[in-house]
């Protein structure tokens, strides 16, 4: 991925007054996925905004992210910031004038922690997916009604070019009007095995892949096709992971967890990185917490194999699956329009090249570029739009920045810099919190579909309010 984005990808952004305060955040959750914030506001966004203070419930996670906040921000020593445990967030909002919570911890925690640091006067920017059941879109969306406060979801996979590409295409008519779509995403067995070692193996925690990952991807089509969910029904299962099915393919003898094992490539050994060591194997004797649990051990409540259907009010239907254990890791969606097809397609890492020690890079989307090529299957992304008795034609995608299709470095501008901003953004790709109901909404009906084995109306959910309120519009012609 190259260090600099194509032209039009990054939104202008005027630089800050000399009077512009620097916006104050806290970090609720200090696990992996709060370094991305980290590093931001220790870094490129460092003139526009601070962080004040650290939440979480493991002391050791807080002090790491304290130490590397210090070395980024060139103190030669820790930062300092105050730190609190989740039960005194009204506390930390009020003690050090929070404007904004970034809430990166265990999903089913995104809703309370979202509902109270609305109601103590901040707003909110809170990882995907916006929450896990019902409960907390009710939770979320009463909180917002109640006190007017901003909440921003983070769907950094709307920045990548090539989605936004996909979007250009269906907005400026050149397939016509959708009128069905197929996504395909492949995860595969070390990035996909991960979901099964952490605590997203137990639903209640995670919602499942069905509304922890696939938020994204539901997000990405409700914002593609302009369109809002109406109906789900959804079919899956645990058919690779787990201790049955370990054992019907005589995997017998696994290991309890990754760390000093050898020679198995479904294994995570958290020594061979020293962030996931200093953040997890240092921290366990605090909470008992393993991030390297055996993806083939007893207790795990999620599916690895799902297929969706999605009907759209405006008449378009979604066929969606998501599998994990896959040898190459992308996706791939075919729009079928009134005129014409375009097809995305998708190669994050085509093969998974072990070392000598069997490590591999964990998720090929956040870090691109780090691992060997497969000349069958190179990584890539290619877009392509055929008209009805015509020859495909292919559409250029211009450079991104940062990880995850290049969208991560331009989420961050516009979650920090949005004030400064120079226009509005004709992709609309900022997400809100209906943004985020819209997504979680496919993926908690796709839930209820495998439990009860019927398609779901998503208007029975209850959500909270009519997701379809304040509707998206159509991608303009």
């Amino acid at each position: 991925m190259s260090t600099r984005a194509g032209t039009g990808v990054v939104p202008q952004f005027v630089d800050p007054p000399p009077s512009r305060p620097r916006h104050r955040y806290a970090m609720a959750g200090t696990g992996h996925r709060a370094g991305m914030y980290v590093a931001a506001l220790t870094g490129e966004h460092a003139d526009v905004g601070e962080i004040v203070a650290w939440l979480d419930p493991n002391p050791a996670r807080m002090d790491w992210y304290d130490a590397e906040a210090g070395r980024a921000l060139g103190l030669g020593r820790p930062a300092g910031l105050p730190r609190y445990t989740p039960d005194e967030l009204e506390v930390m909002v009020a003690e050090q004038r929070a404007d904004t919570v970034i809430i990166t911890s265990v999903d089913h925690t995104h809703a309370e922690l979202a509902d109270r640091a609305l109601r103590a006067g901040a707003d909110v920017i809170v990882e995907k997916p916006l929450t896990t059941d019902e409960d907390g879109c009710r939770a979320i969306t009463q909180a917002v009604a109640d006190t007017g406060r901003d909440v921003m979801v983070t769907f950094n996979y709307r920045y990548a070019p090539r989605n936004s590409m996909l979007r250009h295409v269906i907005a400026s008519g050149a397939i016509g009007e959708v009128t069905s779509m197929h996504f395909e995403w492949a995860l595969d067995t070390m990035h996909g095995a991960d979901y099964f070692r952490r605590w997203h193996r137990e639903k209640a925690n995670s919602g499942g892949l069905l509304v922890h990952k696939a938020s994204h991807h539901f997000d990405l089509v409700n914002w593609w096709i302009g369109d809002v969910p109406a109906k789900v029904y959804a079919s899956g299962a645990l058919r690779f992971y787990g201790d049955k099915n370990a054992a019907a393919r005589g995997m017998s003898g696994r290991p309890k967890r990754g760390t000093g094992t050898q020679g198995d490539p479904f294994c995570l050994d958290l020594r061979a990185d020293p962030r996931l060591d200093a953040l997890y194997l240092q921290a366990e004797h605090h909470d008992g917490y393993r991030r390297d649990q055996d993806p083939f051990a007893p207790g795990i409540t999620i599916e690895d194999n799902m297929a969706v259907i999605v009907d759209y009010r405006r008449g378009a239907t979604l066929t969606y699956s998501l599998n994990a254990h896959s040898p190459w890791e992308g996706y791939r969606v075919s729009v079928n329009g009134t005129t014409a097809r375009a097809e995305l397609q998708v190669v994050e890492r085509g093969f998974i090249d072990l070392d000598q020690d069997g490590n591999a890079l964990l998720d090929p989307s956040a870090m691109p570029g780090g691992f060997v090529q497969d000349p069958l299957r190179p990584e890539g992304e290619h877009l392509v739009v055929q008209r009805h008795w015509h020859r495909a034609e292919e559409v250029a995608i211009p450079d991104g920045i940062g990880g995850h299709g290049g969208g991560d470095a331009i989420l961050l501008k516009d979650l920090f810099r949005r004030d400064l901003r120079v226009g509005a953004d004709p992709l609309r790709r900022a997400a809100d919190h209906l943004d985020g109901l819209r997504a979680v909404a496919v993926g908690i009906a796709a839930n209820q579909s495998l439990v009860t084995g019927r398609p779901i109306l998503v208007d029975d959910l209850a959500l909270g309010m009519d997701i379809g309120a304040d509707a998206p519009p159509r991608p303009s012609r």
